[in-house]
């Protein structure tokens, strides 16, 4: 059964893109629906670092950064499992904040504009109307205008749109796992790492309240070679690096065990399937080491919004809705996600990650412009 009320827009997942999508829809004067299957608060595998391109975006959404004293991350650490790194400024930066208090902070800020938040929502089919289409979810149905996708890395609606990326593949940018801590060190606060190991790589940067964060991805073949035991990957592999070594060894890690996600895939994606339009990592995922996906999902949202406006009856205009943002997402962002990709082919094996570091070590104009290629400007 539909519900009675007809949306003018409904938004699928409840990260970033979703959230900062709601609110300025909301804010638009378009009456809005998100659907999470969550409830917030709740921690995400996530780097949490944010590049400073995306600060005054959720400033002007309400979000009071200033008064919440982030760390400010100005400074770049690359190490190759050998041992040998280098370091780099980042002229532009970033700023740490966990996905625990950046979601929930967004969540608040949507139900204070009037986005109708359903939690614990989980979605199992969306049908599609060339007037109002119907968004099911495990207990009840709703109708709305236009609908938006915004989900995680991999969902069962990617499935059931039989979306490319979900097919097997042994593609090498295919198949990641992500495992992610909270832990309290001694580290630069204004630093972020990014520490190679075989098939993999492992970031830490600070948050608030003193926490750091510590996300790793490596391929599930890795974990799946040890019996999906996580401790014996983490002494076997990552160990290796005598950064990791020395960061476990140290740490004090706050949760009981990590978090972990998994079937992550970095492969092309399209930004919309039907009538129906993507942001966030459901239209495409920045590679490893590159990081900028949270900005990159808040940015698409920003794009979004700014076309739904201009389309004064948008969802009247699908089609012309659709190819605008296919042709402003792709001037944004392919670029990006192809230098990521680019990039990225340079590390994971340990001898071409440590003769890639020996390589930039020397020539630091082109580490900075390997950074500005996988980073935007201020929106």
């Amino acid at each position: 059964m539909s519900t009675q009320t007809t949306y003018d827009a409904a938004i699928i997942g409840g990260g970033l893109a979703g959230l900062t999508l709601a609110i300025q829809l909301q804010q638009q004067g378009l009456q809005t629906i998100l659907f999470e299957k969550e409830n917030y608060p709740f921690h995400k595998v996530c780097g949490e670092y944010i590049s400073m391109e995306s600060w005054p975006f959720l400033e002007r959404l309400g979000v009071p950064l200033r008064e919440l004293q982030l760390p400010r991350i100005n400074q770049l650490l690359v190490s190759a499992p050998s041992g040998n790194y280098l370091t780099q400024p980042l002229h532009q930066g970033g700023f740490g904040i966990s996905r625990y208090m950046l979601d929930h902070l967004l969540y608040k800020k949507a139900l204070e504009v009037g986005v109708t938040v359903l939690c614990n929502a989980k979605v199992t089919d969306i049908r599609e109307a060339a007037d109002v289409s119907e968004v099911q979810t495990l207990h009840e149905a709703f109708n709305t205008k236009l609908v938006f996708g915004a989900w995680g890395k991999r969902a069962n609606l990617d499935v059931k749109l039989n979306r490319p990326f979900i097919q097997p593949t042994q593609r090498r940018l295919n198949d990641f796992i992500g495992v992610k801590y909270h832990i309290e060190i001694d580290e630069p606060e204004n630093r972020i790492a990014l520490h190679n190991f075989e098939n993999g790589y492992c970031g830490i940067s600070k948050v608030e309240n003193n926490t750091y964060c510590l996300c790793y991805l490596t391929t599930a073949t890795q974990l799946k070679n040890r019996n999906g035991d996580i401790s014996q990957m983490e002494a076997e592999v990552l160990h290796k690096n005598p950064f990791l070594k020395l960061i476990f060894k140290r740490a004090r890690f706050i949760y009981d065990k990590p978090l972990v996600i998994s079937q992550i895939s970095f492969e092309k994606k399209s930004s919309h399937a039907g009538n129906l339009m993507f942001a966030g990592d459901a239209a495409g995922l920045i590679t490893p080491l590159c990081g900028n996906g949270m900005s990159m999902a808040m940015h698409a949202s920003f794009i979004l919004a700014g076309l739904i406006k201009q389309y004064k009856q948008p969802n009247k205009r699908k089609k012309e809705l659709i190819a605008a943002y296919l042709e402003a997402w792709n001037r944004e962002f392919a670029g990006r996600l192809k230098a990521g990709r680019f990039i990225q082919g340079l590390f994971g094996n340990p001898l071409l990650t440590n003769l890639t570091v020996s390589a930039l070590k020397p020539m630091p104009f082109v580490t900075q412009w390997l950074i500005g290629k996988t980073h935007g400007k201020p929106f």
